[in-house]
């Protein structure tokens, strides 16, 4: 005589039963702080001392990342963004202005009768 298997059952919740389940959240990636561009434009676009101020947001948005402060991170970050932005397009302009003037003021050559 063969055997059959006994009846088995899975325990599930009934429809009226409230199932939560947990998903697990992966960590946030710090804001970024921009301090290699800060110092780009600190050494090279630093008109106005823009740069030097886009570099001290910069270094302060580090340091809140640092301490675990995404939010002030975060401010400090952005701040640091406007910062770097003016400084590259004033100067970009300056660069762009002094290349202009160069050629429109100074002869690219004298003739010398």
């Amino acid at each position: 005589m063969q055997s059959y298997p006994q009846h088995t059952s899975i325990n599930m919740p009934s429809y009226g039963q409230d199932v939560t389940t947990t998903i697990p959240i992966s960590p946030q990636p710090p804001p970024k702080d921009f301090v290699l561009w800060s110092l780009f434009n600190f050494v090279l676009c630093n008109a106005f001392c823009l740069g030097l101020c886009a570099l001290s947001y910069s270094i302060k948005s580090r340091d809140r990342i640092i301490a675990k402060d995404f939010v002030g991170a975060s401010s400090y970050g952005r701040t640091a963004k406007i910062f770097n932005i003016f400084a590259f397009c004033v100067g970009l302009l300056v660069t762009i202005l002094s290349i202009v003037l160069v050629f429109l003021y100074l002869p690219l050559y004298t003739v010398r009768p």
